[in-house]
């Protein structure tokens, strides 16, 4: 059994020439593709192996990331026209704070502007006190490892989404996307499903999962911190679906080096049935039984017709 890990699902970059995406023509065709060589696991099938760890599955399981504007305008209606269905993971905290989640935000610096000019607004304008140093030779080898981009992007990514404080990185980019990016760009109206949607999306056949409050690094957050992201976004699902199918989870960013024993725990305490980690390989029944709070998840890209398209 194959999970698949999807964010981005558009027809265009919304004039971004940097921005990258999955192009909606080639998710039809990965779907045709899955559909001729693979097959889908069934809902019921899923959720019954997940439950009691009794029989390994042939197939995919199609997962969404980050309860993006593109699931609701374009992926969603393509599963449903297919008789597919999909787990979308939701981060809940910018409906209570109205701005785009500062991991979104930079994905529109980096979609927006010249990468080159981004790397030296930051060498400028950030020092030795605002970055987090804990984990910082295990973070150089392990983020980011399987993506192919310019070196200045990775290493913005890096500084950003690794290497920053916290306490700082919002303040950081409030002054990043006020010299670089349109406001009309980070209205969280043109970027996420909204309640109402998400809600919808569960009627029409969805699951919805967890994706935390604020998209953290969980290794990176104190135990107190981690309970409270998955206590406060499971309890804000589900109110606006009205119950959840079941209760799961996806560690934002993944990796073995984004989660760790604390938020596994944390998790199996909250009654969280499974977490997907992303690992590049099959989910196997020892998985299921063994640890299913970091079940295996491949990248898109990893299969004909996911590969990004930039612009």
């Amino acid at each position: 059994m194959k999970a698949v890990m999807y964010h981005y699902v558009r027809p265009d970059s919304g004039g971004m020439p940097g921005f990258r995406y999955l192009h909606l023509d080639n998710f039809r065709r990965q779907l045709d593709h899955f559909a001729e060589t693979l097959g889908f696991v069934s809902q019921k099938a899923f959720l019954d192996a997940v439950e009691n760890g009794e029989e390994n599955l042939d197939g995919a399981v199609l997962t969404f990331d980050d309860g993006l504007r593109d699931h609701a305008d374009f992926a969603i209606p393509e599963l449903i026209s297919r008789g597919l269905w999909g787990i979308f993971y939701v981060p809940t905290g910018m409906y209570q704070s109205g701005k785009l989640l500062d991991v979104h935000r930079i994905h529109v610096l980096l979609g927006t502007a010249k990468a080159s000019d981004v790397l030296d607004y930051l060498k400028k304008n950030i020092s030795g006190e605002h970055l987090s140093h804990a984990h910082v030779p295990e973070y150089r080898t392990l983020t980011y490892a399987h993506l192919s981009e310019a070196q200045s992007v990775t290493e913005i990514k890096r500084i950003l989404n690794y290497f920053i404080s916290y306490d700082h990185r919002e303040t950081v980019l409030d002054g990043l996307l006020a010299e670089f990016v349109p406001s009309s760009r980070c209205d969280i109206a043109n970027y996420y499903m909204t309640p109402a949607e998400i809600r919808s999306a569960q009627a029409s056949g969805m699951i919805i999962g967890n994706h935390s409050v604020t998209h953290p690094v969980f290794s990176k957050i104190a135990a107190d911190t981690q309970r409270r992201e998955l206590e406060q976004s499971f309890a804000f699902l589900e109110d606006v679906t009205g119950g959840l199918k079941t209760r799961t989870f996806a560690y934002p960013y993944g990796g073995f080096h984004s989660f760790n024993e604390t938020s596994e725990q944390i998790l199996g305490d909250l009654g969280c049935k499974f977490s997907f980690n992303v690992e590049p390989r099959d989910i196997l029944q020892s998985d299921i039984l063994g640890r299913p709070q970091a079940l295996p998840r491949y990248d898109c890209n990893q299969f004909a017709f996911g590969a990004v398209t930039i612009g």
